[in-house]
């Protein structure tokens, strides 16, 4: 096994900070300091700052001169600079671990793919593909459990909030400004979408449901039809971005896909959402609870904000830095690269031109 110990560069740590952490946290990689470029708004060196602190290493507000001394860059910034940074950093020849979504704008994903390639460089894009759940779901279609791949669908629904209840503010009361929802929504984790640019739930959250369908299904979505709505959240109307759609998919080997995904408030869920897959195979089916295994606490004065249903055995974090690792030691494909999470953008696209439109919409290839 290689020794290596590959220098980490984090660019911009403005979200919660999952993303460097779990970088930090496998023995093979280490931050060595946080970057950004100087112009950014002052909230945004505030928390870059205070990740470095906490991480005890230096913040640099000079993101050239930081990627001279990395090996690897780290992107969690807001969704609409992802692409932007780690072109920047994989035109300087480093590896890129890069946060979800890729962007909203395939364009910008397509430049991404370019740039990896004509680099050869190695991209991972934040995904849950190997929670325990998604590692026995692939085992059992890999051994034939339940024949041939038919059919797939996923419920993706986080019990999170997004700001006031739809229809609690009058008809006068300006729009919710979508940054600074966001920027309070960072105190409990419900900060994905931060930045000035308003996502709907498809955009922020969609690339785990349809990396787990392109995982296991191995095959491209070829159409996309869908419905989208904003049904919970006040912000979500104002900014006429979804909360709340179902998408049906076409897939090139004959398989079809479908997909229910929300952000449907706190108190909807003990746990963190309804997430299931269902499989249905030429032999048989399966249904599979991502959450699992968990474990349920209840007490007396548990905070409401609280989670009574937990994961255990979750090692998703290091099992993905771990292929990270692997990928740079023997030249490898990471579990979700650029081309794949580009793919993902593709059919995210596609899905809101649907429920424009109310057609179905071919992807983009």
């Amino acid at each position: 096994m290689s020794e290596t110990i590959y220098r980490a560069l984090a660019l911009s740590v403005v979200k919660h900070s999952y993303l460097p952490d779990a970088v930090a946290a496998h023995p093979r990689f280490q931050l060595v300091a946080v970057a950004d470029d100087p112009d950014r708004p002052t909230w945004t060196h505030e928390r870059n700052q205070l990740y470095a602190e906490q991480a005890g290493i230096p913040y640099l507000r000079d993101v050239a001169s930081a990627l001279k001394d990395c090996d690897l860059v780290v992107v969690s910034s807001e969704a609409e600079r992802h692409c932007e940074l780690a072109i920047r950093a994989a035109m300087a020849g480093k590896h890129l671990v890069v946060d979800k979504p890729l962007s909203p704008q395939l364009s910008e994903c397509d430049a991404l793919v370019r740039a990896v390639a004509e680099n050869k460089v190695k991209c991972l894009v934040w995904n849950r593909n190997l929670l325990p759940a998604l590692l026995d779901a692939r085992a059992a279609l890999q051994s034939g459990a339940i024949g041939s791949l038919r059919a797939i669908h996923c419920d993706f629904y986080f019990s999170k909030d997004a700001g006031p209840p739809k229809g609690s503010r009058g008809p006068d009361d300006p729009p919710i400004n979508w940054l600074a929802r966001q920027l309070e929504a960072h105190a409990d984790g419900s900060d994905g979408g931060v930045g000035l640019e308003a996502l709907g739930e498809l955009q922020i959250e969609g690339i785990y449901p349809l990396a787990y369908i392109q995982m296991l299904v191995q095959s491209p979505v070829t159409r996309v039809f869908a419905r989208t709505t904003a049904h919970f959240h006040q912000a979500n109307a104002d900014h006429e971005v979804d909360d709340l759609a179902t998408v049906s998919l076409e897939i090139a080997n004959g398989c079809v896909g479908s997909l229910c995904i929300g952000r449907i408030g706190a108190a909807a869920h003990p746990d963190i959402g309804e997430i299931k897959l269902h499989l249905l195979g030429s032999k048989g089916s399966l249904v599979i609870s991502e959450a699992r295994p968990e474990v349920a606490i209840y007490a007396r004065n548990q905070p409401a904000t609280e989670f009574k249903h937990r994961r255990v055995a979750d090692e998703n974090n290091y099992l993905l830095m771990q292929n990270f690792a692997d990928a740079l030691d023997h030249d490898r494909d990471t579990i979700l690269n650029a081309q794949g999470a580009r793919d993902i953008a593709a059919t995210v696209q596609a899905a809101l031109e649907s429920a424009r439109t109310g057609t179905a919409i071919a992807t983009i290839s």
